[in-house]
């Protein structure tokens, strides 16, 4: 069934029977949308401009960019950075999971600048008046973790509320997924709060929960996340859950009332056949409604990284990825 058609045959359910199409096992889930072209990605993050243009960075490099004029064939573009940040080499010499948005006629970036596994690790943030490869100003260190931190300063994703609070999560395993207020006028932590939010974690057993991203929609803050393990090609574990909150610091809960910082989360992608562990998502609103868009692991093509993006149904009060 078409998509359109489809969305339109699943808004004419009640609440309830849309709930009971959260997909209980892999094989429930949908394949991707078509996508074509420079696919290759990790960490995807994506903005429409005003011209209709789609703009796309994920992790590579100094943060590489796509761009497409109609959400399937991407174009593979340079950089963000002509010249590399000269702090990075404190922590790394890449950068990955960048988080674009658009805020008071800029375009911002926060990204990740660390090493695998270690969470001796920075936040950085840019900003560029176009979004394009090569316009983008660093402004620096936004939060940092060191070894002995119980958290990784890693996967940042910026959210503004309605009330015009700035607020930015993070995190990767350690201690699970954090939150800071930021400040507007600079992009970094508020001096008027400097508490560190908890969100999401795994108490018990792996401690593999990253890649935060928060989203409003109607009367609930939701929160998605990636579980499990990432970047081991076809052997790669990585899925999709989500939770939601009354307020965006949390508490966040499951569909079922667990606790996302007690191993809670509601399934949203998981592995099924060729489409292997996916993960490090974010989403985007859009003409036709809203995306999930994220990379997977290619079972027919020995395990590159691609490109997913598929609308989100919220009927039930939670996100249907379709």
């Amino acid at each position: 069934m078409p998509r359109a058609s489809r969305r339109t045959a699943l808004l004419a359910l009640p609440a309830a029977a849309l709930l009971a199409l959260i997909p209980s096992t892999a094989s429930a889930y949908p394949n991707p949308g078509t996508v074509t072209g420079a696919t290759v990605v990790h960490d995807p993050t994506m903005i429409r401009t005003s011209a209709g243009t789609y703009l796309l960075y994920a992790t590579g490099g100094g943060l590489a960019e796509r761009s497409s004029t109609d959400r399937t064939a991407f174009t593979a573009g340079r950089d963000a950075f002509t010249t590399k940040p000269s702090w990075w080499s404190s922590y790394a010499t890449e950068a990955w999971a960048p988080d674009i948005s658009y805020h008071g006629g800029r375009y911002l970036m926060y990204y990740a600048v660390s090493t695998f596994g270690s969470n001796k690790s920075a936040i950085g943030l840019a900003g560029s008046t176009t979004g394009e490869p090569g316009s983008w100003t660093d402004y620096g260190v936004v939060y940092t973790s060191t070894t002995s931190s119980d958290y990784n300063a890693i996967d940042p994703n910026l959210f503004v509320d309605g009330d015009g609070k700035w607020w930015l999560s993070f995190g990767s395993w350690w201690s699970g997924i954090k939150m800071i207020r930021v400040d507007p006028a600079t992009g970094k932590q508020h001096a008027g709060d400097t508490k560190r939010y908890s969100l999401a974690a795994r108490p018990t057993g792996t401690k593999a929960v990253e890649a935060p991203y928060v989203v409003k929609h109607g009367a609930y803050y939701y929160l998605f996340a990636s579980y499990d393990t990432c970047c081991a090609g076809t052997s790669s574990t990585y899925k999709v859950k989500v939770g939601r909150a009354t307020s965006v610091t949390g508490p966040y809960y499951d569909k079922n009332g667990v606790a996302m910082t007690n191993n809670g989360g509601t399934p949203v992608l998981e592995s099924h056949g060729r489409y292997i562990g996916p993960g490090g998502q974010s989403i985007m609103s859009d003409v036709d409604g809203d995306l999930i868009v994220y990379h997977y692991y290619d079972g027919q093509d020995n395990g590159t990284p691609k490109l997913g993006i598929n609308l989100l149904d919220w009927s039930s009060g939670w996100p249907v990825a379709y």
